[in-house]
């Protein structure tokens, strides 16, 4: 099984969830970062995972770009969705939905939400001023939900993985 885990990041949080998934999942797991490889060969892999972080309530234009763009081939693939954001509960699952288009959701396996970080080291003055006046931190902090990663690598090679289901 060949999967291939595509991700935009902004300040490192989703490439490093999307690093530490590649560790959890069984099979040949390579990674492609959307602005260093936009175009990623899809039909060299059996599964397709997308990721993705939340800023300002909305996903990266280079995850919108790439599912428009190739929509119809991944709806043919074993597709799993997850977004990294700092939002919890309905607000974190409203997130989720809204991030990915709705045939997408209606076919991939599993969707997750891995949490997120501020890291203010990585940002600009800006950014950080947004943060601290719209979130209300003052300091860098992380919230990846590392269980979250590990669920979610389970159900998609519990999917994908016909032998599991005789364990």
């Amino acid at each position: 099984m060949k999967t291939l885990i595509t991700y935009s990041t902004s300040h490192g949080c989703t490439e490093n969830t999307a690093m530490e998934l590649k560790e959890h999942l069984g099979g040949e797991v390579q990674l492609a970062n959307l602005k260093d490889n936009p175009n990623p060969e899809l039909e060299k892999f059996d599964r397709i995972i997308i990721g993705g972080s939340i800023h300002a309530g909305q996903i990266q234009k280079r995850v919108k770009d790439f599912c428009a763009k190739n929509m119809d081939e991944l709806k043919t693939k074993e597709l799993g969705l997850f977004i990294c954001c700092m939002e919890e509960g309905e607000s974190a699952q409203k997130q989720l939905r809204t991030a990915f288009p709705e045939e997408l959701h209606e076919v991939a396996k599993s969707t997750a939400i891995f949490g997120g970080e501020f890291d203010f080291e990585k940002m600009n003055f800006f950014e950080k001023m947004v943060v601290k006046k719209v979130a209300k931190v003052k300091a860098s902090t992380s919230k990846i939900d590392h269980q979250a990663i590990h669920k979610f690598s389970k159900r998609m090679d519990k999917i994908f993985n016909p032998f599991l289901f005789l364990v």
